[in-house]
């Protein structure tokens, strides 16, 4: 069904939009003064992609890095089931460009080109797509309503929605224009598609369940191991954290201190030079991953290892006792949880994670758990690591939640062979 905008208040909405595009664009190419990601965001953008595909594509657009990795294993199920079929890949942030630019899965990773109607009607034409995946989040007007009028398919991969959206606000007509941009709507949860058909009709809305669970698993079975992780840890039992931000880092400091026969591998959200300098200076006998991995042999024996690279943390988990995943003292809520739970491993992350269907799971099963405060994770910590019996059951807990949670990826693809999505 083609919805095109209608009313006085919906081309209000779009003048706002392209304000808002423009001003984005403007405080970027401020920001690209002192920050490095701004200045790769407006690097990457500086020329439009140079692509030519003469044969349809197969396109996927992810957010970053996360989204990708949720959309995955829809990318390898199209690449055995569809083989003829070049894979496109896009992203809006430097984050993810810069980490998966060379992946083998792809025939070609681009950024995306800045929202405008020019931009989406030419970058459509040299993608060439025949069908296109959309992960999770991350709309975009113009090329979301370019492709519904040129009749191009496009699918919602894990999608999730909370009645506090835009979509469903007195306001939301622009926004619900952008969700009948899709051929289907493929959601989480039960309660994504109930809010989804009090608000939008006649659109195709499949619960389908999270293909993050589908990749977590993957990545567990294939069982890669992280050199020179044995060496560090030793007898002593380990936390690893991940994705962690300032908050996050100052409970763990405070931990550390009391605890110094714990041992922790930290990866930071952020690996710049001053913030990856700071982490040294606050963690007595923390020695960088790039070091330890190059001279094993150090004068002290450190029990904190900082992980000063990308693409690592989903293998670090399965060394750990425990893992703490950060994020969940920030407004935007905790990261990847489900990478240590696919390993059988206890999680912990702070109180910001309502919007987060894995977590609020894995909280109610056991497997996870949610902390305050300095105490609070103290507390937490010592617990489980001195009643193993509590370690082992909520890490069994987790696991079991991951594995029960598997098969989102074998419907959305059972769903495109029935549509004939991918089939001339």
């Amino acid at each position: 069904m083609t919805v095109f905008l209608s009313t006085q208040t919906d081309h209000l909405a779009l003048i706002l939009y392209t304000i808002f595009i423009r001003l984005y664009v403007a405080g970027i190419q401020l920001a690209s003064i002192w920050s490095q990601k701004a200045r790769q965001w407006k690097k990457g953008r500086k020329n439009f992609p140079a692509l030519t595909f003469n044969t349809p594509t197969i396109w996927m657009h992810c957010a970053s890095l996360g989204e990708f990795e949720q959309g995955r294993p829809v990318l390898e199920a199209c690449k055995q089931a569809y083989p003829n079929y070049p894979i496109v890949v896009s992203f809006f942030s430097p984050s993810g460009y810069e980490v998966r630019k060379n992946d083998p899965i792809a025939d070609a990773v681009l950024y995306l080109p800045v929202d405008t109607p020019q931009h989406a009607k030419r970058l459509i034409k040299v993608i060439n797509p025949a069908m296109v995946f959309w992960v999770k989040y991350d709309y975009w007007y113009h090329y979301l309503t370019t492709l519904q009028q040129q009749h191009i398919p496009v699918c919602l991969v894990s999608g999730i929605f909370r009645a506090n959206q835009p979509f469903f606000t007195w306001y939301g007509a622009f926004w619900k224009t952008m969700l009948h941009s899709f051929e289907v709507l493929f959601v989480q949860n039960e309660s994504s598609k109930a809010l989804l058909e009090r608000h939008i009709q006649q659109q195709n809305i499949v619960v389908s369940g999270d293909t993050r669970f589908d990749r977590v698993l993957a990545l567990t079975d294939k069982k890669e191991t992280v050199p020179h992780i044995d060496s560090f840890t030793g007898n002593a039992k380990l936390i690893v954290a991940g994705s962690t931000w300032e908050d996050d880092e100052l409970l763990l400091i405070h931990y550390l201190k009391v605890h110094p026969e714990v041992k922790l591998i930290i990866a930071p959200h952020e690996i710049d030079r001053q913030n990856i300098l700071s982490l040294q200076k606050e963690f007595n006998h923390a020695v960088l991953y790039s070091d330890w991995s190059s001279h094993e042999s150090v004068s002290v024996q450190p029990n904190v290892l900082i992980i000063d690279n990308v693409g690592m943390l989903s293998k670090l988990y399965q060394y750990a006792d425990i893992a703490y995943v950060g994020g969940g003292f920030n407004s935007s809520g905790i990261h990847n949880t489900l990478e240590a739970a696919a390993y059988g491993k206890p999680v912990i992350f702070g109180p910001v994670y309502e919007k987060f269907a894995e977590a609020v799971a894995l909280i109610e099963t056991g497997g996870a758990f949610s902390i305050d405060n300095a105490l609070e994770l103290e507390g937490l910590l010592d617990e489980l690591l001195i009643d193993e019996s509590a370690l082992k059951k909520a890490g069994k807990a987790a696991r079991e939640l991951v594995v029960q949670s598997k098969g989102a990826t074998q419907k959305i693809m059972d769903y495109v062979a029935a549509k004939r999505l991918l089939t001339n």
